[in-house]
């Protein structure tokens, strides 16, 4: 007489099923772990694929080089253009922040469209493990932009107070395009294609990037773009990190800079992490 043996349940026996992956229940090791996992996957997509760094590479020289030559001369005078490279070199860094985190977006958005992040959600991992990662490679490949922004800097003339004063303006923009990256996953998992995203993302960037003291001094604005660029966080990185590479007063705009890095990452990691649980 053959027996039949059965597997109950584990809740029917006593214990307890194997609750779905959740921030809450994955110790900092485990995150760390999951981080670095994804953070190699994203940076052998990059390996795979060295056409994405194109904009890391050579958007700094573009921008550098065209700005200088163009209105270096206009804003600060025929032959005084090393002049006006310590004014824009500072200011650019802030903007190459802003620029590589709008790529945050739309790759988001293309991994949820090729199922890659379905196959991401289904795995006993952290939901903010996946966004993290993202945002620890764009810091790499922002890195990489800055750097390459100083060296034709130093080539055309760039001259720093001091190298600490330097990489504590690298950090601080760092700290500040981390924080700017939150609103671009936020638009990748809310809008429904790559090319709307970069639509979206453009309208943010312009506004926010000619109307600072990034290319030019507020004093020679109209009124009412003078107002808008006082309360511009951009203007308040590219102030600190003028201030901070050439040695002139700072006033309060590291500690703008800061709060308003801590304010966009307390308001919208949250509501990122929350949105890539529930979109479908």
């Amino acid at each position: 007489m053959s027996t039949v043996t059965t597997t109950k349940p584990a809740a029917a026996r006593g214990g307890a099923a194997p609750a779905p992956s959740d921030d809450g229940r994955i110790g900092l090791r485990g995150n760390l772990r999951h981080i670095g996992a994804l953070v190699r996957r994203n940076a052998l997509q990059i390996k795979q694929d060295p056409e994405s760094m194109f904009d890391a590479v050579f958007m700094p020289i573009i921008f550098t080089l065209l700005f200088v030559f163009v209105f270096g001369g206009a804003m600060s005078g025929k032959g005084n253009q090393e002049q006006y490279v310590n004014y824009l070199v500072p200011g650019l860094m802030a903007m190459m922040g802003m620029n590589i985190a709008m790529g945050v977006g739309t790759g988001v958005n293309d991994d949820f469209k090729k199922g890659v992040m379905d196959r991401f959600r289904s795995m006993p991992i952290a939901r903010s493990s996946v966004l993290i990662a993202k945002i620890v490679v764009e810091l790499g490949r922002m890195m990489v932009a800055i750097a390459i922004l100083l060296a034709v800097g130093f080539m055309l003339g760039l001259s720093v107070h001091s190298v600490v004063d330097l990489l504590l303006a690298i950090g601080l923009s760092a700290v500040f395009g981390a924080s700017l990256m939150w609103i671009f996953i936020l638009l990748g998992l809310t809008m429904k294609t790559a090319q709307a995203v970069q639509g979206m993302a453009m309208l943010v960037l312009m506004p926010l990037q000619f109307g600072s003291s990034i290319f030019a001094k507020p004093t020679t604005m109209p009124g009412w773009l003078q107002s808008f660029t006082d309360y511009n966080p951009l203007s308040n990185l590219a102030d600190a990190a003028r201030g901070l590479m050439n040695g002139t007063p700072l006033g309060h705009s590291v500690w703008i800079t800061l709060a308003w890095s801590v304010a966009i990452t307390a308001v919208l990691m949250p509501l990122a992490v929350r949105k890539f649980r529930q979109k479908t």
